[in-house]
């Protein structure tokens, strides 16, 4: 934080729950390998199966396998569970704690790459990949800095993904004569329109829980403001601010103008409801137009989250280096591929994110990517609960599963605000 102010670039995720320090200690780790002729399989863990994902992920196998051909890559993704994954970490976890981990594996950087994967010391340090290859002097400050806990660095980060983006199907917001919502409270008055012609305005996918939770976020920081939501995270805001209820009354008023059947639809059916032209829009991160791109859907615009305008939240996609590895080379090479100019440049323009990198190759990415890379050198940078990014993984799954409880049972404000403020206070914040 920078005098209690929204977190900058330079700062980026400085602010969550366990505490990156600021200065990563330049240390020797068992030598540099991962050289040209590292060989053997290199099992990869991620929950990336779906469009645009997919595409994104065989992209960087390519770059991997064209540099290190006698290495053989085992894609171990696991659908299921939410974007961030749910599904994938319950296996993970189960690996890692019983001495079987893949050579490397997804996790956002922050609160879920501390805790549980740090605090149990399940990882190596990278310290001798970011020096061999340079990458503090490509990586912006902010990012090196969340990657680092207890003055060492823990991951190599392969995009900047942005969570709080609106989505829209430009012919259905032109036959009503709307224009994308600005507040929530515009959101209403177009969602109206909709409501007119018996169709949903928003989508929601609410079958298990996490989807409607990052919408909520975003109606938090409406009233809340970027500044406030994320010293949640860090004692400097009370989780009994009544801006954080304000939020939650919005949250359940919106529920309204949902697809009436969210509580059975999964979160990656979402797209094709707006493909569909089945709902005008939705709430999601930054991964939707790989999505988009590859079911070959043009229509679609996209704008600042409703109350969000000038704030970016963020999250990024990283890999780690668990220790006992059956094929330590390997995951060296992964680390350094993932982290190559080569590989961000080939990953993240089907994939929909942007580089961790400030050295890319604009000409590769779409105008939203290039309206993206502008937002993350002005907007105001925040954090994601839903996403990984705020907080340890134990509160993510209580804010989830509260929020679920809320849009399910449509349970009244107040028992949701006082829930909240339960696993808040369980998260021990700022402590």
């Amino acid at each position: 934080m920078e005098n209690g102010k929204s977190i900058s670039r330079r700062n980026f995720l400085k602010a969550t729950a366990v505490g990156a320090t600021s200065t990563a200690l330049l240390a020797a780790c068992g030598g540099t390998s991962g050289g040209a002729n590292a060989a053997g399989k290199l099992e990869i863990f991620s929950w990336w199966t779906s469009g645009g994902e997919v595409e994104a992920l065989n992209a960087l196998y390519k770059v991997f396998s064209t540099k290190y051909p006698k290495i053989q890559v085992v894609n171990s993704a696991i659908a299921g569970g939410t974007s961030s994954g749910g599904d994938m970490k319950a296996v993970l976890q189960t690996r890692m704690m019983g001495g079987d981990p893949p050579e490397s594996f997804q996790v956002h950087l922050g609160g879920e790459l501390q805790d549980p994967y740090l605090v149990n010391n399940l990882l190596e340090q990278v310290d001798f990949i970011y020096d061999s290859e340079g990458f503090k002097k490509v990586f912006p400050k902010g990012v090196v800095d969340v990657a680092t806990f207890k003055g060492h660095l823990w991951a190599v980060p392969v995009n900047i993904h942005r969570a709080n983006v609106l989505w829209y199907n430009t012919k259905m917001l032109a036959d009503v004569g709307a224009q994308p919502p600005a507040t929530w409270e515009d959101f209403i008055t177009v969602a109206e329109k909709f409501k007119a012609k018996n169709l949903p305005a928003i989508a929601v996918a609410e079958n298990a829980p996490g989807f409607w939770g990052q919408v909520t976020e975003t109606m938090i920081i409406q009233y809340l403001g970027a500044d406030k939501w994320t010293n949640l995270f860090n004692g400097g805001t009370s989780w009994s601010d009544p801006a954080i209820k304000q939020g939650l009354t919005m949250s359940l008023k919106v529920l309204n103008y949902a697809n009436p059947d969210y509580l059975s639809t999964a979160w990656g059916d979402v797209n094709t409801l707006m493909i569909n032209q089945k709902v005008a829009m939705m709430m999601m991160g930054d991964w939707t137009p790989g999505v988009f791109w590859s079911a070959g859907f043009k229509d679609f615009g996209w704008a600042y989250a409703p109350g969000n305008t000038a704030i970016y939240q963020a999250l990024s996609d990283s890999f780690v280096l668990p220790k006992k590895v059956k094929n330590r080379d390997a995951a060296i090479a992964w680390l350094k591929v993932c982290g190559s100019k080569e590989g961000q440049d080939a990953f993240n323009p089907p994939k929909g994110s942007i580089p961790a990198r400030t050295d890319a190759d604009v000409s590769k990415y779409s105008d939203y990517q290039k309206w993206a890379m502008q937002k993350w050198t002005s907007d105001k940078i925040t954090v994601s609960v839903t996403h990984g990014s705020a907080a340890k993984l134990s509160f993510m799954t209580d804010y989830m599963n509260v929020i679920n409880q809320m849009a399910a049972k449509k349970t009244d404000v107040d028992t949701t605000f006082a829930n909240l403020q339960k696993a808040a206070a369980n998260a021990n914040f700022g402590k």
